[in-house]
């Protein structure tokens, strides 16, 4: 074979692509096709003798899709690897906690008043383990079952122990609230010490949310779906 007296050319110069150089042969017949693809797209070139001719490659060969990740398709498989990531993650916490709250070992409910801003808000959920695992403590926020003078149960506050005792029963009081709470809860009263506050999420649990939020999430995976078909 004749060795080429031309200099070495780049074969995509002035491109964000890695640097690919030839020795190429003016007496040679035949024809290579170079294409290489990364985050910034795909870039072609069709090499015939000393020519370089800038190509695209669906024009001679088609590349299993896998192998070709160019324009939106780069967002659209970036955005499908988090959803993807996301997705196993929060699965994991779902699974978990519908164990731990299945055998009793922690609940979720979600706050509906003020009384506790600014550290706990309407929306907020408070994940709770019961007495029975964790005494409760002064400075602790705990739910308990609100009660009136006759027994009658009124409904589950959740407030801060702020003295008393477990024998003779807690002085709790909501952080924005100007005054204790006239009940004195003792172990029996109390359902849950929090442990943990996942803040606004309650919020987006209501209907009224939920029938806002379903037509989002309905529609992202329409336009999600349209960028993977997208050539």
């Amino acid at each position: 074979m004749k060795e080429s007296s031309l200099p070495p050319q780049q074969i995509f110069p002035d491109s964000k692509h890695e640097e690919i150089w030839i020795l190429a042969n003016e007496t040679s017949q035949s024809n290579v096709l170079v294409t290489v693809s990364n985050k910034h797209g795909e870039k072609t070139a069709l090499i015939s003798g000393d020519k370089i001719v800038d190509s695209q490659a669906k024009l001679f060969v088609v590349a299993p899709p896998e192998r070709v990740i160019t324009g939106t398709k780069v967002w659209y498989v970036r955005a499908t690897t988090y959803l993807q990531l996301f997705g196993y993650v929060f699965a994991a916490i779902l699974m978990t906690f519908s164990a731990l709250s299945v055998s009793g070992v922690v609940k979720a409910r979600i706050v509906l008043t003020g009384s506790m801003s600014p550290t706990i808000n309407p929306g907020d959920i408070i994940v709770t383990v019961p007495p029975t695992r964790m005494t409760p403590e002064k400075g602790d926020v705990v739910a308990y079952e609100g009660k009136r003078f006759d027994g009658t149960k009124v409904g589950v506050f959740s407030h801060r122990i702020i003295g008393g005792d477990a024998q003779n029963g807690f002085t709790v009081k909501g952080d924005a609230n100007p005054s204790p709470d006239v009940q004195h809860p003792k172990i029996p009263d109390i359902t849950g010490i929090v442990i943990f506050i996942l803040p606004f999420i309650g919020k987006i649990l209501t209907p009224r949310s939920l029938i806002v939020l379903v037509p989002l999430i309905f529609g992202f995976w329409l336009v999600m779906d349209a960028l993977k078909n997208e050539k």
